[in-house]
């Protein structure tokens, strides 16, 4: 038995699914057996007044249910600034009252965060910094990864199959739209991406130049970066990859549109088959090709390839890593896991035994 801290919410656009993140892996710890406490990133946990003067380990073992008040995913990004508004202190301080206490009394802090400040690697170095354990993979890897730009260079510096794409910087882009120059140099249809942005929040496609100029518009609300590449038309694919090895293909396939914000987080909008329907060659391939992504972004606990299927040449491409895949009732390493027999509470726990393994 362990006591954790599952650390979930923050200011990102992906908030909502963190905070539903969270709220799975602590039931799921809680049937383990372990002293778990869930805090907001931001908001902190303020001591009520009954218990004044009580060591902060004490909260481990109090009788509080810290996800009661924990709504469903809503088909909308979740309103940050009025999150911001909660805070008293003006916002100096990223990490809300007690949250770095709590952390440093915890045997692991269960990373339950999407997102900027999730998986960015900056609370990742903060916490090797001050000797917290933590769960999912180093500042170093988690930084690289985010930004989808610097893995698509990586991608190609390891040959690793990744549709064509560019980036495009806002005063660049701002630039070029004021001398009439902008414009799409992958071709039509493309996808335009926030280069940083992570639940498919900020990504759009764009079939004819208007769409382009609206698309880049959408992305630069969210990062100062965008990325451009080709749109592959056909099936999308997902591999996770534990302690380096792959997990069964599933396939995702939304019933309306693409795998965006809502199609991702709203049961029944996606059907999604684990393991994929597809001829064992190609699942071979694609979870090798998921392995050796784990490897090239020096990813060392547990992460998720996503993949694209072209249904003109039958290529597969690789569309990006994510360091911090979701544990919603929807999500895919949790469905993928379930194929291999190892069930939603067992996968929460063998992601502990992960951190606990890497001394951190």
């Amino acid at each position: 038995m362990s006591k954790i801290l599952v650390l979930a919410g923050g200011v990102s656009t992906e908030r909502d699914v963190s905070l539903i993140t969270g709220k799975q892996i602590y039931n799921a710890l809680k049937r383990n057996g372990h002293d778990v406490i869930l805090t907001d990133v931001y908001l902190g946990y303020e001591l009520p007044e009954e218990y004044e003067g009580m060591p902060l380990a004490e909260l481990f073992t109090k009788d509080i249910d810290w996800v009661k008040d924990i709504p469903d995913i809503r088909e909308i990004d979740p309103d940050i600034a009025g999150i911001k508004a909660l805070r008293s202190d003006g916002d100096k301080n990223f990490f809300g009252p007690n949250v770095i206490k709590l952390c440093q009394e915890a045997d692991v802090v269960f990373m339950a965060l999407h997102g900027e400040n999730g998986e960015n690697g900056r609370i990742q170095a903060c916490f090797d910094l001050m000797g917290i354990t933590y769960t999912g993979n180093d500042y170093i890897s988690s930084a690289i990864s985010m930004n989808k730009g610097l893995t698509k260079d990586i991608f190609k510096a390891y040959d690793i199959p990744t549709p064509q794409g560019v980036r495009l910087k806002k005063a660049d882009y701002l630039k070029l739209k004021e001398d009439g120059r902008l414009e799409c140099s992958v071709g039509f249809p493309c996808i335009v991406k926030a280069c940083c942005g992570g639940s498919s929040v900020g990504v759009s496609i764009a079939n004819v130049p208007g769409e382009f100029e609206m698309a880049l518009a959408e992305a630069f609300k969210y990062d100062d970066e965008a990325v451009i590449e080709q749109y592959i038309r056909g099936r999308e694919f997902s591999v996770g990859v534990i302690d380096g090895q792959a997990m069964p293909v599933i396939e995702i396939a939304p019933k309306v549109g693409f795998y965006d914000y809502k199609n991702k987080y709203q049961a029944g909008a996606t059907v999604e088959t684990c393991p994929a329907d597809i001829p064992d060659e190609l699942s071979e391939q694609m979870k090798a090709c998921a392995e050796k992504v784990f490897k090239a972004l020096r990813l060392g606990a547990y992460a998720r390839m996503d993949f694209m299927l072209d249904s003109n040449t039958g290529r597969y491409y690789c569309l990006e890593a994510n360091t911090l895949p979701g544990m919603t009732p929807t999500s895919l390493v949790p469905q993928e896991a379930a194929a291999m027999g190892i069930s939603f509470d067992k996968l929460c726990d063998r992601i502990i035994e992960l951190a606990k393994g890497k001394g951190r």
